[in-house]
């Protein structure tokens, strides 16, 4: 084994890294900081300081970093309107280079010459976290006890537990068939029943949101109110941006509203189909695109849309702190300066529908989209010229006989 002096583990205080915790002591003979990130799982994390002081850890470091979260890595991925292959709006993959830059933080003010995680090498979390701490901190040491130990299976790592005296549930309460992850973002489940791609998700698997059947028979109206392409209020209420995405869970997941099934193409090579339940990022994505789409010039929109599953996919495969999304950042941030105002939404049985909009930067001018006498605000014979010079080399083509048929 390498020298490892120190080690920093981002630690939740569940079965994994509790025995990563007590493998770190016995295999590397090191001292061992223990991290435990509150994003807004929804879930206790004060238990974990119990848990890592049992096994004899002296530094550790709880911190709720939902603002953070929120405001310097959500907002700015809403404002390319990511999206996944299509459908994952990236919950799990954006939380990771927050973690990776506290896991580092800690390292150096705690000396630490190695950080370790609990993903294991079937996963994309394992490059994202690596990929994150390397960029940061190129001379890092990176444990990943699931690339090297071997407790293949859950039997093995509760048996190991009991053999060395961690506290676990092994009986009693029912736990969940979902390997899980949730954040303020969203939760996946996986694993399971899942594991059959013809197999319907169970209804009794969501937490944050009722079915669309059960869902409200009246509509509710939210308005968000944008500035540069980020929600500052709802219903005419300031908000900081975790209180946003918490009231958009809320109300999101009330009115059934953010399921998602998917197969997705993770970065080790593999498919793999999850459930996500997103409904505050699912409202967010549908009320940016509604302000955008009278803000934004032609041009600049179309170009966003052209650059975004490319941004995407730098996010899913762990590449937040490379210098091309840090670039592309920059752009994106860049053509949100006049993304102001206000959009109304009515959220109704699963669906999110744009009623309104309207800003003080609005590109919209009524007179000449009108249907109606326009004044000569639009000179509708103008259009026969571009259209003929559009068609110049389509009808040369055709004049020398070219085939399209």
């Amino acid at each position: 084994m390498a020298d490892v002096q120190k080690v920093v583990l981002a630690y939740s205080g569940g079965l994994d890294t509790s025995v990563i915790l007590k493998w770190l002591q016995d295999t590397y003979q090191c001292e061992v900081v223990t991290f435990t990130a509150d994003l807004g799982q929804g879930e206790e994390v004060e238990p974990a300081r119990a848990k890592a002081k049992a096994l004899g850890v002296k530094e550790i470091y709880i911190e709720d970093l939902r603002e953070e979260f929120v405001r310097d890595f959500v907002f700015p991925m809403f404002r390319a309107n990511t999206i996944y292959e299509g459908e994952y709006l990236l919950g799990t993959s954006i939380a990771r280079p927050l973690i990776a830059k506290r896991l580092i933080e800690i390292a150096n003010e705690t000396n630490a010459d190695a950080i370790s995680h609990g993903a294991t090498g079937k996963g994309n979390d394992q490059v994202r976290f690596e990929l994150g701490a390397y960029a940061l901190k190129p001379g890092v040491k990176v444990i990943a006890p699931w690339r090297e130990w071997d407790l293949l299976s859950r039997e093995k790592l509760m048996d190991y537990a009991e053999k060395h005296n961690i506290p676990i549930e092994r009986h009693g309460k029912k736990k969940s068939p979902y390997s899980m992850d949730a954040n303020l973002l969203h939760i996946s489940y996986e694993g399971g029943v899942l594991e059959d791609t013809w197999a319907e998700n169970e209804e009794d698997m969501w937490r944050w949101t009722v079915s669309p059947e059960k869902a409200p028979d009246t509509p509710t109206y939210i308005e968000l109110t944008y500035k540069k392409g980020d929600i500052v209020a709802i219903n005419g209420k300031n908000m900081s941006p975790a209180e946003v995405l918490t009231e958009l869970n809320r109300v999101g997941g009330a009115n059934g509203i953010g399921r998602l099934d998917i197969v997705e193409n993770r970065y080790v090579g593999m498919k793999s189909r999850g459930c996500y339940e997103t409904p505050g990022g699912t409202i967010m994505l549908q009320g940016h695109r509604a302000i955008e789409s009278i803000t934004l010039d032609r041009e600049v929109a179309h170009l966003k849309d052209s650059i975004m599953p490319q941004y995407a996919s730098l996010i899913y495969n762990g590449y937040w702190w490379s210098p091309e999304r840090i670039m592309l950042q920059q752009m994106i941030d860049e053509s949100q300066n006049n993304v102001n105002g206000v959009v109304r939404l009515k959220l109704y049985k699963g669906n999110v529908m744009v009623i309104g909009r309207k800003s003080d930067d609005s590109l919209f001018d009524a007179n000449i989209a009108t249907f109606e006498e326009d004044g000569g605000a639009y000179n509708q014979a103008d259009a026969a010229g571009f259209i003929k010079l559009n068609a110049l080399r389509l009808r040369i083509a055709a004049q020398k006989g070219r085939k399209l048929i």
